[in-house]
C-alpha cells in the first residue's frame, strides 16, 4: 500500500504572494532558531518515511509531502533557469574542513557548539552556492543556455522504427510511366463538302459562315476541285502542326466504297496503334438519330448513309474520331451501343470457337462539335468549321474571337491578327509565346478538373490526343458562346468558366495592344521591342505562395503544370527548379504528383546541361525522385546521365552552395540507387576512383549523412559483383569500413556493417579470401556490445552470412561447445560446487593436444568461428527481443544442421544430457535460510551449503559471458530442438543462486565485514500469496517468429530500405541533435512536424512547455518553506500489490513509477490514486530492478530502468498498458553477476549532457553517450569494493561522485584521462554508502549517508565533510547482534534528497 501525506503550511498567508516575502520570512525564521535544537526537531517531520521497511504490511508504502507542495510539484528540475534559482540565501565557507567557520544557510540549521551570537551575521555577500559554482550559475550565458536548450534523447527515427522499413508502404509501382503509350500513326481526313450543292436538311442564313480551313470555297465558279484540294491540303497542314509524324491521307467527297476501302487499309497498316478519323459533314445531311453519317455514291447523285456498326468494323480500335457536323451528338449517343453489340457477338462466337481472334472495339475516343439537336454556328464573321479551327488552329481562332468580343481602341482588323510576328515553335517570339502560354493554361485546367487516370490517358499518353483535347477545352468555351455544346468520350467536366481563361484573355490583350507598333516596325517604322508577358512570373509567384502555406491537406497545386512548362525557358528555369525542389520536399505524395504531371523527361534532359548553378537543385530533385521510385536506373544510363552525380562525389568538385557535403551525400545516395540490383550500373560505375572518393568522405566528421551513404554506395557497388570487391581490396576499402565500427553515429556504423556484409561472398574462396573475411569478422566483433539495437541486428546479418559461408567450421564449434557444456555440468553436479580451479573457463591447456583435465584440445578454440559462435550464444539472450530472435535463428540453424549431419546422433545425445543436467541443477536451488552467509577470515563472503561460488575469471572473460556460455545457451537456443516447444523470451542462467564475490583481496583491516554489506542483505524474500506476471513490452512493429518455420540463412537486412526513408539532420546539428532525423521522402527544407508552428505536435509541445513553466513558477517560492513544515497531512493511500523497492516521481506529470522486488513496474497517478499501467521489465531469475528514472521530462518523458544483471531498458508510453513500447535495451555492464543481494547496477542520468553513468559490482564507471549509443569512457573505480551510488553536478556536468561499499566517496572528472580522473577521496564513512546525491537546484548540496545512520554534507573544495548528522538512532550494544542479522533499527536503509528544497529523507 502507498500512503501520501502533506502538512498544514506554517507560513503566514501574508507572506505567500511574492518571492521577496518568502525570502525575508525564511531568512528570519532561520536566524531565530535555537542553537540547542536538533536538526530533526528543526525539520519536524520533514523526512519521507521509510519506503520499503519490513513491517506488518510489506506491500504498504508511506509517502508524505510538505506544505510547500500543496500548490504545485516539489521535484522540478533544471528544465529552465527558474527551476534552479533558490530563494533561500546560500552559504559562505570558512577554512577547509572546519564546519565551525561556515555561516548557516537554509540547509545548515543543525545545532552548533558555539552560540549563534558568537557567529558573524550573514550578509547578502555571505550566501553562496556550494562547491564554488556561483560564477557559473549566475552567468547570463549559463542561464540563457538553460532556458533555450532542451535536448531530448532516444526519440530519433531509429528508436521509433527500430531500423525497420515501413511495411505498410509498398514499393512504388511506377504508375507514372506510360507502359501502354500509344501513337496516332495514321489519319484519315474525310471532307464531305460537295461545293455548290447544299444538303436538303440544311437551311443557311444569308450572310452565313463560309470559311473552311480559313479558305472561302465559293469565290470562283467552276473551280470546285481545286478548292477542295486546297481545303484538304490546308486541313492536313493544320493537323501537322499538332503531330508531324502522323501519316495523313485526304479523302475529299468520298463514296461509300472508297470509305470502306481506306478504313480497312488504315487499320491494316496501323496494326495496334491509334487511327485518327476526322469527318467534316458540312456538305451532306446531318447524322441520323441512330448515328449514321453520310457520304456519296460514285456519281455524286445520292447521299449514302454509313452505319456506325460498319464503321467500327472497318476501323477497329484504338481510334480517335472527330465529328464536325450538325447534330453530332447523335453519333456520340449511339456509338457505345454498337460497341456493346460487337462485344456480345464476339462473346457468342467465342463460345463456339475459343480459338477465334476478334478485333478490339472498345478503346475509342470521340470528339463532337455539338449536341443531338444543335446546328453549327452560321455567324459570317466566324469560319464554317469553327470546331475544326478550335482543334487545329487555337491561337488564330482565339485572337479572332477576342477581337470580335472585345474591340480594342487601336482599331485592329480581323486580318491584322494573322500578322503577329514569330513562329509557333519559337517561344521567345510573340506568336510562340502565345502558343506556349496556351499550352500551359489548358494543361493546368485539365490537371485541376480531371481525375488523375483520365488526365494521364488524355494528356500524357498520345501527343495527338493531348493536343486535340487541349484545344477541345478552348472549343468548349468558344462553341458555348455560339450556342453549341461540344461533346467528348470520355466526357469532360465543364471548363468554359475556369479562372485561368481570364489569364488567357489578358495575355491576348497584351499581345494585341502591341500589335500595331510591331506591324509599323515591320513596315519600316520605328523599331519596337516586344514586351514579354508576365504570365509565368506571376504563376511562379502564386506557386511560391502555395508552398509558403505548407500545402494544406496535401492539395495538388494549381500551378504545377505551369511550372513544368517554365522548365523549357532558360530565363525562369532556375527559379522554377528551386520551387519544384521545395514542392518535392513535401513528401512522397508531392513526388508522385510531379511524376504524374510529366516532370521526369525534363529533369532527365537537364542532366546534359552544363549550367553550374543548376547542379545543387538537380541533385536534390533526383534524390527525391529516387527515394520514391528507384526504377529510373535504365534512364540514368542513357546519355551517361549518372556521370552528373559521379562528378559531384569528387571532394575537389565545387558547388555554389555552402552545404556541399550534404549534396555529395545526395549524390552518393543517387549512385547507390543506380547500382542497387542493376548490374549495368555497377559495371559503368566500377572504378578505383569512386571507391577512393567514398573512402575519403569517411573522414568528414561534420556530416554523418555523407559518411553513411558513402558506406552504402560502396555496399551497392560491390554487392554480388566480385570484380568490384577485388577493386575494393586493392583500395583497402574493407579495412577502412572496419574502422567505422566506433563511429559516433549509429546509422553510420550500421551502414559500414551493411557494406561489409555485401563484401562477403567472393565465389573463389581461396585462403587469401578467407583471410580477408576472417580479419573483417574478428575486427567487428567488438560491436556486439554496441548500445544500439539496430546496429546489433545489422551485425547479426553479417554473422548469418559469415556462418552460412563457413558452415562446416561452425558445426565443429557448436559440437565442441556442447561437449564443454556437458563436461562442466557433470563436474558441477559431482562436486555440488563451482571449483574456481576447475571451471571450464579457467582451464588452461597443459599440453599442446589437451587441456589440464586431459580432455582433447578444442579445434575451434581461438578461431574466428569459435569466438563468433560464443558471441552468437550471448546475443541469443540479448535484452532486446528482436536481436535475441535473430541470434536464436542463427543458433537454431546451426543446431539443426548439426543434427542432420554425420554427428547428428552424438549431438542429439549431448543435447539431451545437457538439458537433463541443467534441469537437475535448476531444481537444486538453496532455501532462503541457506542463502545466509558468514564472514570468512579473509573478509570475503563464503557461500552456504548448496550455494556455490562463481569461479575466478580470467581478465579477458566476464562472469556474464561464462554463465550464459555454460547454462543459458541450450535453454535459449535448443529449447524447441529438444522438446519441440516454442521459443519464448530468452531466459538467463537458472542453475544455482549466485552470491557476489568481490575480487581484489580482503577488505580494510579491523573493519567488520558486515559493514560492507547492503542494509537489506538479510531481509527475507517477500512472497505474496498471488503474484501475477505482467506482460513485457515489445518494440514497435515486433513480429514474433513462427516456431514451426525452419530457420533460413542468411538473414535479410532491411537497413538500406530504411535508410532510403531516413536521413540525418543538417551537419550543423549533428551529431549532438540526432533526434532530428528526417525522411528522404519527407520535408528537409522546412521544420519537422513537431517544430512547425501550428502543427498538432508543436501545439502539444508548446502546451507542455507552458505547463512546466507554470509548475516551476508555483514551486519556486515554496522551496524554503518545505524545510520548516512538518510532512504530516495525508494525501492518499493505495495498494501496489507487491513489495515496492524503488520509486521515482515525474517532476511535472502526476506519475509515480514503482518497481517491486520481482520484475514488475507500476505507474500510478498519485493525485487520483489510480494505477495507470503495470508491465514487466523482463528480468531473469535472480536479478531485480535497481534503478528507475524518468528522462526527457521537459517534453514526452521516457522511463529508464536498470537491472542488477547490467541491463538498461527504456520504455515509451509507459503510462498506458495498450501503447507501451520498448524503445531500446542494451547491456550497459557486461561484468555483473546476476544477483539480488548486492549493489548490482547503479546509474545516474545526465539530461543536459546526454550521458548515462553506470557502475556497480564492477571495477569501472562506464559512461554511455545517449546520442551516439556507445560507451565513450571507462573510468577506473579505484576500489575493490562495489560502487553503491552515483551522482553528478548539473552545472558543469563533468564532475561525478561515487559512493562505495566500504564507506569511501570518490570524486571524478570525466574530462581527464581515465587513469587520472579521480580528484578526491573521502573516507569519513566506515560502512556501506546507502546514497550520495548532489542537488540539481537549491544550493547544490552534496549529501551522503551510510548504513550506520550517519549523513554528511560535503563541499568539493574541502578535504573533510562540512557537517555530520545522525539521521538514524545508533543501536545499543545489547541489540548489536540482532540488528546485524535482522536489519532492524540502527540501519540507514534509504536516503532521498530533495532536488531544490533543504530537505532529505532517511
Amino acid at each position: 500500500m502507498l500512503a501520501l501525506a502533506r502538512p498544514t503550511p506554517r507560513l503566514p498567508n501574508q507572506y505567500l504572494p511574492t518571492d521577496e516575502n518568502v525570502r525575508q520570512y525564511v531568512s528570519a525564521q532561520i536566524r531565530q532558531l535555537s542553537p540547542d535544537r536538533s536538526l530533526r526537531a528543526a525539520m519536524g517531520k520533514t523526512a519521507m518515511r521509510q519506503t520499503s521497511s519490513q513491517t506488518a504490511e510489506p506491500n504498504h508504502v508511506s509517502i508524505r509531502r510538505s506544505a510547500s507542495t500543496v500548490t504545485g510539484k516539489s521535484h522540478a528540475t533544471d528544465a529552465a533557469p527558474a527551476s534552479e534559482r533558490d530563494d533561500a540565501a546560500p552559504t559562505t565557507t570558512g577554512e577547509a574542513g572546519k564546519p565551525g567557520g561556515l555561516v548557516r544557510s537554509n540547509t545548515d540549521v543543525g545545532p552548533r557548539r558555539e552560540s549563534l551570537s558568537e557567529k558573524p551575521k550573514a550578509t547578502a555577500e555571505d550566501w553562496e552556492i556550494r562547491h564554488g559554482y556561483d560564477e557559473q550559475y549566475n552567468s547570463s550565458k549559463y542561464l540563457e543556455h538553460l532556458s533555450s536548450t532542451f535536448f531530448m534523447y532516444y526519440t530519433d527515427k531509429r528508436h521509433e522504427t527500430g531500423g525497420k522499413p515501413r511495411q505498410d508502404d509498398p514499393s512504388h509501382n511506377s504508375e507514372w510511366r506510360m507502359r501502354d503509350r500509344l501513337k496516332t500513326v495514321s489519319a484519315a481526313l474525310i471532307i464531305c463538302l460537295n461545293i455548290g450543292v447544299d444538303p436538303p436538311d440544311v437551311i443557311k442564313t444569308n450572310p452565313t459562315a463560309k470559311l473552311e480551313c480559313w479558305i472561302d470555297p465559293t469565290p470562283i465558279v467552276g473551280t470546285n476541285s481545286k478548292t477542295m484540294e486546297q481545303i484538304g491540303k490546308k486541313l492536313q497542314e493544320q493537323y501537322e502542326g499538332l503531330s508531324i509524324r502522323t501519316r495523313y491521307k485526304q479523302y475529299l467527297d468520298p463514296s461509300v466504297e472508297e470509305t470502306q476501302k481506306f478504313c480497312k487499309s488504315l487499320r491494316r497498316n496501323a496494326k495496334d496503334e491509334r487511327i485518327l478519323f476526322h469527318y467534316n459533314g458540312h456538305g451532306v445531311p446531318m447524322p441520323t438519330p441512330s448515328g449514321e453519317i453520310w457520304v456519296f455514291n460514285r456519281n455524286y447523285t445520292q447521299y449514302i448513309p454509313v452505319s456506325l456498326y460498319d464503321l467500327q468494323i472497318w476501323l477497329g480500335a484504338p481510334s480517335l474520331y472527330v465529328f464536325d457536323c450538325s447534330n453530332a451528338g447523335n453519333i456520340i449517343a449511339n456509338f457505345d451501343r454498337f460497341v456493346e453489340k460487337h462485344e456480345e457477338e464476339d462473346a457468342e462466337a467465342r463460345k463456339k470457337d475459343p480459338n477465334l481472334q476478334f478485333p478490339n472495339h472498345g478503346d475509342n475516343i470521340q470528339l463532337a462539335a455539338c449536341g443531338k439537336t444543335e446546328s453549327l454556328p452560321t455567324d459570317p464573321n466566324l469560319p464554317a468549321d469553327l470546331f475544326t479551327c478550335c482543334l487545329t488552329t487555337p491561337i488564330e481562332i482565339s485572337l479572332r474571337i477576342f477581337l470580335l468580343t472585345n474591340p480594342l481602341p487601336n482599331e485592329l482588323s480581323l486580318k491584322d491578327v494573322t500578322r503577329i510576328p514569330g513562329r509557333l515553335a519559337e517561344r521567345r517570339s510573340p506568336l510562340g509565346e502565345l502558343s506556349w502560354i496556351f499550352t500551359a493554361i489548358t494543361d493546368t485546367i485539365a490537371w485541376n478538373l480531371l481525375p488523375r487516370a483520365t488526365f494521364k490517358k488524355l494528356f500524357r499518353q498520345d501527343l495527338m490526343v493531348a493536343a486535340l483535347f487541349r484545344n477541345f477545352l478552348l472549343s468548349e468555351r468558344i462553341m458555348r458562346a455560339n450556342g453549341c455544346h461540344p461533346m467528348s468520350v470520355p466526357p469532360l467536366p465543364e471548363s468554359h468558366n475556369h479562372p485561368l481563361w481570364q489569364a488567357w484573355d489578358l495575355t491576348i490583350e497584351m499581345v494585341l495592344s502591341q500589335l500595331p507598333a510591331m506591324i509599323a516596325a515591320e513596315e519600316g517604322g520605328p523599331s519596337y521591342e516586344y514586351v514579354h508577358s508576365e504570365f509565368f512570373t506571376d504563376q511562379l509567384t502564386a506557386f511560391e505562395v502555395y508552398l509558403a502555406q505548407g500545402a494544406p491537406n496535401q492539395e495538388a497545386p494549381t500551378q504545377l503544370p505551369i511550372v513544368l512548362q517554365v522548365l523549357l525557358s532558360q530565363v525562369h528555369r532556375l527559379r522554377a527548379l528551386i520551387l519544384l525542389s521545395r514542392f518535392l520536399d513535401m513528401g512522397a505524395w508531392a513526388v508522385d504528383l510531379a511524376l504524374t504531371i510529366g516532370i521526369f523527361p525534363y529533369v532527365l534532359k537537364l542532366l546534359q546541361s552544363a549550367a553550374f548553378e543548376l547542379k545543387p537543385v538537380m541533385i536534390f530533385i533526383w534524390a527525391r525522385i529516387l527515394a520514391v521510385d528507384g526504377s529510373c536506373q535504365a534512364d540514368l544510363i542513357k546519355d551517361n546521365g549518372y556521370q552528373y552525380f559521379l562528378t559531384m562525389l569528387n571532394p575537389s568538385a565545387q558547388l555554389p552552395v555552402p552545404n556541399q557535403s550534404e549534396h555529395r551525400a545526395m549524390s552518393a545516395f543517387i549512385i547507390s540507387m543506380f547500382c542497387r540490383g542493376f548490374s549495368q550500373g555497377q559495371t559503368v560505375c566500377l572504378s578505383p576512383e569512386l571507391i577512393e572518393m567514398c573512402i575519403s568522405h569517411f573522414r568528414d566528421e561534420e556530416n554523418p549523412l555523407l559518411r553513411q551513404w558513402s558506406c552504402l554506395c560502396i555496399s551497392m557497388l560491390w554487392a554480388d559483383f566480385p570484380e568490384a570487391k577485388w577493386v575494393g581490396i586493392r583500395c583497402q576499402a574493407h579495412q577502412k569500413l572496419c574502422e567505422m565500427a566506433l563511429d559516433p553515429v549509429p546509422e553510420v556504423r550500421a551502414a559500414a556493417l551493411h557494406a561489409l556484409n555485401n563484401f562477403l561472398g567472393i565465389p573463389d574462396l581461396t585462403s587469401q579470401v578467407a583471410h580477408y573475411e576472417e580479419c573483417v569478422a574478428s575486427t567487428i566483433m567488438i560491436m556486439t556490445n554496441d548500445g544500439n539495437c539496430m546496429v546489433r541486428r545489422e551485425l547479426l546479418v553479417f554473422f548469418s552470412t559469415f556462418v552460412k559461408r563457413y558452415q562446416n567450421k561452425f558445426l565443429v564449434a557448436a559440437f565442441e561447445q556442447l561437449m564443454e557444456e556437458k563436461e562442466f555440468l557433470v563436474e558441477s553436479e559431482a562436486k555440488n560446487n563451482w571449483n574456481p580451479q576447475r571451471g571450464s573457463l579457467s582451464r588452461r591447456n597443459s599440453k599442446p593436444d589437451s587441456d589440464d583435465d586431459g580432455h582433447p584440445q578444442r579445434v575451434s578454440k581461438g578461431s574466428v568461428q569459435g569466438t563468433m559462435w560464443m558471441h552468437l550464444l550471448i546475443l541469443s539472450i540479448d535484452p532486446h527481443p528482436e536481436v535475441a530472435q535473430d541470434a536464436k535463428m542463427i543458433v537454431d540453424f546451426i543446431h539443426e544442421e548439426l543434427l542432420a549431419g554425420p554427428l547428428g546422433s552424438k549431438a542429439q545425445l549431448l543435447m539431451s544430457d545437457v538439458v537433463k543436467l541443467s534441469r537437475r541443477a535448476a531444481s537444486a536451488k538453496p532455501s532462503a535460510a541457506s542463502r545466509q552467509t558468514s564472514a570468512a577470515p579473509n573478509g570475503r563472503r563464503t557461500p552456504a551449503s548448496g550455494s556455490p561460488a562463481p569461479p575466478v575469471l580470467p581478465r579477458n572473460e566476464s562472469y556474464l559471458s561464462a554463465g550464459m556460455r555454460r547454462t543459458a545457451s541450450m535453454a535459449a537456443a535448443m529449447k524447441r530442438l529438444t522438446f519441440g516447444g516454442s521459443t519464448e523470451e530468452p531466459q538467463a542462467p537458472q542453475t544455482v543462486q549466485v552470491t557476489q564475490y568481490y575480487p581484489g583481496g580482503p577488505k580494510r583491516s579491523r573493519v567488520p565485514e558486515e559493514w560492507s554489506r547492503p542494509p537489506d542483505v538479510h531481509d527475507p524474500e517477500s512472497k505474496p500469496k498471488t503474484y501475477i506476471k505482467a506482460p513485457s513490452p515489445k518494440p514497435k512493429g515486433f513480429q514474433k517468429q513462427d516456431p514451426s518455420s525452419a530457420p533460413t540463412l542468411p538473414l535479410k537486412s532491411g537497413f538500406f530500405d530504411w535508410s532510403i526513408e531516413v536521413s540525418h539532420p543538417d551537419s550543423s546539428q549533428a551529431p549532438r541533435n540526432l533526434m532530428l532525423s528526417q525522411y528522404f521522402g519527407e520535408p528537409q527544407m522546412r521544420p519537422n512536424e513537431p517544430d512547425e508552428p501550428g502543427s498538432d505536435d508543436y501545439n502539444k509541445k508548446l502546451w507542455r512547455r507552458s505547463r512546466n513553466e507554470k509548475v516551476l513558477n508555483c514551486t519556486q517560492p515554496l522551496k524554503g518553506v518545505a524545510g520548516t513544515s512538518p510532512w504530516d497531512v495525508p494525501a492518499g493511500y493505495f495498494n501496489n500489490g507487491s513489495q515496492p523497492t524503488k520509486m521515482c516521481f515525474h517532476q511535472f506529470e502526476d506519475h509515480l513509477a514503482i518497481a517491486d522486488d520481482r520484475d514488475s513496474i507500476c505507474i500510478w497517478d498519485w493525485t487520483n490514486h489510480t494505477r495507470l499501467s503495470r508491465f514487466s521489465n523482463g528480468n531473469p531469475p535472480g536479478s531485480r530492478i535497481n534503478e528507475a528514472r524518468f528522462i526527457n521530462e521537459d517534453d514526452s518523458a521516457l522511463l529508464l530502468t536498470g537491472s542488477s544483471d547490467g541491463i538498461v531498458k527504456i520504455f515509451r508510453n509507459y503510462e498506458s498498458d495498450k501503447t507501451i513500447e520498448l524503445v531500446t535495451a542494451f547491456r550497459a555492464l557486461t561484468d555483473l553477476v546476476p544477483s539480488s543481494k548486492n549493489a548490482g547496477l547503479v546509474l545516474d542520468w545526465q539530461q543536459g549532457q546526454g550521458k548515462l553513468l553506470v557502475a556497480g559490482d564492477v571495477k569501472v564507471i562506464r559512461v554511455w553517450n545517449a546520442a551516439t549509443e556507445i560507451c565513450t569512457n571507462d573510468i577506473p573505480a579505484r576500489s575493490s569494493s562495489p560502487l553503491t551510488s552515483l551522482t553528478h553536478d548539473v552545472i558543469e556536468g563533468s564532475t561525478l561522485i561515487a559512493g562505495y561499499g566500504d564507506g569511501a566517496i570518490r570524486v571524478f572528472d570525466q574530462r581527464l584521462k581515465p587513469a587520472l580522473a579521480m580528484l578526491r577521496v573521502w573516507r569519513r564513512h566506515n560502512q556501506w554508502i546507502t546514497n550520495v546525491h548532489m542537488q540539481r537546484g537549491g544550493l547544490r548540496e552534496l549529501i551522503s549517508g551510510c548504513r550506520d545512520g550517519e549523513v554528511k554534507l560535503w563541499d568539493l573544495r574541502f578535504k573533510g565533510e562540512v557537517r555530520t548528522i545522525r539521521a538514524v538512532e545508533e543501536p545499543s550494544s545489547e541489540h548489536h547482534h540482532y540488528n546485524n542479522n535482522r536489519g532492524s533499527g540502527g540501519l540507514l536503509r534509504g536516503l532521498s534528497v530533495h532536488e531544490h528544497a533543504p530537505v532529505f529523507a532517511a
